[in-house]
C-alpha cells in the first residue's frame, strides 16, 4: 500500500504519463491466519485474474515470506501470465525489512511506469467488452426502474456479441426458475438451480437461510422478501438466454450472457466479476453506494431521483426519470449502454473520480466450489 501512495505522490502524474490512470495497490487479510484450502486458492486465483486483467499493465507482486499464499504457491498461476505482461517479485524478508522494500518497490514501480505509457488506446468493437451487472442498497424502485434499464443496455450488449456477467447468486433466490426458463438447454438450466442450491447448502452450515435477505436497508426501502427483491435483481440481466454458468472469478466461455456463481455482498461480488474479466461494472443502487473497484470502472445508476440529486457526486446515471415518467426504461437502457461505451473509451466514472478502489475476495470455507 505504501509503494502504491508514494509512487502516486512522487512518480507518477497524468501529465508526464498520460496513457496510465494510476498505479494501485490489491492489499488482503489472506496469507498466515487462514484455513488451508479453497481461501487460500481463492485468493491466489483472484490475484492471478486481476493481473492477467486488460486494464493492469504490469504487476509487482509482494510477499512477506513465510505465509501461505507465498511465492511457490502463487506460482502455478503465475506460469501463464509471466510471458503475457512485466511481473516481478519482492519478498519483505529477503529485502531486509519495511523500508527496504518500499525502496526497490518504487524503483520497480518507476520502470512499470515507463512501460505501461507505451500502451495507447485503439478502437474496438462492442464485441470486445465484458459488461459486469450489480445492484447494492437496493429500494423498492430497483427492480422498476435502474434494474430493467440497465438490462436493457446488458440486452444491447448482447446484441453487439459482448458478454455479460451476472453474478449474486443468494439474490436470484426465488426467482431461479426465471432464469432456467432462459437457459440455453437443459443443462444450463440444471446448473443454475444447482448453484442456487450450493449456495443454499453452503449458508446453512452457518446456521443461516437464504430467506434472512433482504438487508435492513433494503426493507426499510421498501423490499419486504427475498423473492420481491430476487425478482427486481434479475431484471439487470436482461432478456437474453443465458449460455453458461461460471465459477467465482472464472472467466466466460463464449460470448453472451453467463451466470458467476458469487455471494450478494458487494465487496466481494464485485471484485470477482472483474476477476472474470469485466472491464466494467454497470451497478444499480436505490439508497445510493459508493463503491468502485481497485482496477476497472463501476458505473452506478440510481433507481430515484431524490437518491440521485442527494448523492450526485457519487451517481453516474438517474433512472428515477423513469418513476419521473420523463424517461421510458428502453430510453434509459440506451442512455446507460451509451455512458458504458463512454467509459471504457476513457472518461472517467463518478468512482475513479473519488478515487473508489475496493478489493476483497470471497472467502469460502468448510466447502469447495
Amino acid at each position: 500500500m505504501q509503494i502504491a501512495m508514494r509512487a502516486e505522490l512522487l512518480l507518477w502524474s497524468p501529465e508526464e504519463y498520460p496513457n496510465v490512470s494510476g498505479v494501485v495497490a490489491l492489499p488482503h487479510n489472506k496469507g498466515c491466519g487462514c484455513p488451508d484450502g479453497t481461501p487460500v486458492e481463492m485468493l491466489m486465483k483472484v490475484l492471478a485474474r486481476y493481473i492477467e486483467h486488460p486494464n493492469v499493465a504490469a504487476a509487482l507482486v509482494i510477499q512477506l515470506g513465510c505465509e501461505k499464499s507465498n511465492f511457490t504457491a502463487f506460482s502455478k498461476y503465475m506460469e501463464p501470465l509471466v510471458d503475457k505482461k512485466p511481473v516481478k517479485f519482492l519478498g519483505i524478508q529477503e529485502c531486509g525489512g519495511t523500508q527496504a522494500t518500499i525502496r526497490r518497490g518504487l524503483e520497480i514501480v518507476g520502470e512499470f511506469l515507463e512501460l505501461a505509457n507505451r500502451c495507447e488506446r485503439e478502437t474496438a468493437s462492442a464485441s470486445e467488452l465484458i459488461l459486469g451487472v450489480k445492484c447494492g442498497g437496493s429500494d423498492a424502485f430497483s427492480g422498476i426502474t435502474a434494474n430493467p434499464a440497465l438490462g436493457y443496455a446488458a440486452d444491447l450488449l448482447v446484441r453487439c456479441r459482448g458478454t455479460v456477467i451476472l453474478t449474486e447468486v443468494p439474490e436470484i433466490y426465488g426467482a431461479e426458475h426465471l432464469l432456467a426458463e432462459r437457459a440455453r438447454d437443459e443443462e444450463v438450466a440444471r446448473q443454475i438451480l444447482d448453484a442456487v442450491e450450493w449456495f443454499r447448502r453452503y449458508v446453512g452450515t452457518f446456521g443461516h437461510d437464504l430467506d434472512e435477505n433482504p438487508s435492513l436497508g433494503n426493507i426499510e426501502g421498501g423490499l419486504i422478501n427475498i423473492a420481491i427483491k430476487s425478482l427486481g435483481a434479475i431484471a439487470k440481466a436482461g432478456t437474453t438466454r443465458i449460455e453458461g454458468v461460471i465459477g467465482y472469478a472464472d472467466p466466460p466461455f463464449g460470448r453472451g450472457l453467463y451466470l458467476m456463481q458469487g455471494p450478494g455482498y458487494d465487496q466481494e461480488s464485485t471484485p470477482g466479476l472483474v476477476a472474470a474479466g469485466a472491464q466494467i461494472v454497470g451497478f444499480t443502487t436505490g439508497r445510493g453506494t459508493t463503491i468502485g473497484n481497485a482496477i476497472a470502472p463501476v458505473v452506478k445508476i440510481a433507481s430515484n431521483t431524490p437518491t440521485f440529486e442527494r448523492m450526485r457526486s457519487d451517481l453516474d446515471i438517474n433512472a428515477g426519470t423513469i418513476l419521473d415518467g420523463a424517461e421510458t426504461i428502453e430510453q434509459v437502457g440506451e442512455r446507460i449502454f451509451r455512458e458504458l461505451l463512454a467509459v471504457a473509451s476513457g472518461k472517467p466514472c463518478k468512482a475513479e473520480l473519488n478515487g473508489h478502489r475496493e478489493f476483497q475476495v470471497w472467502a469460502v470455507e468448510g466447502v469447495s466450489l
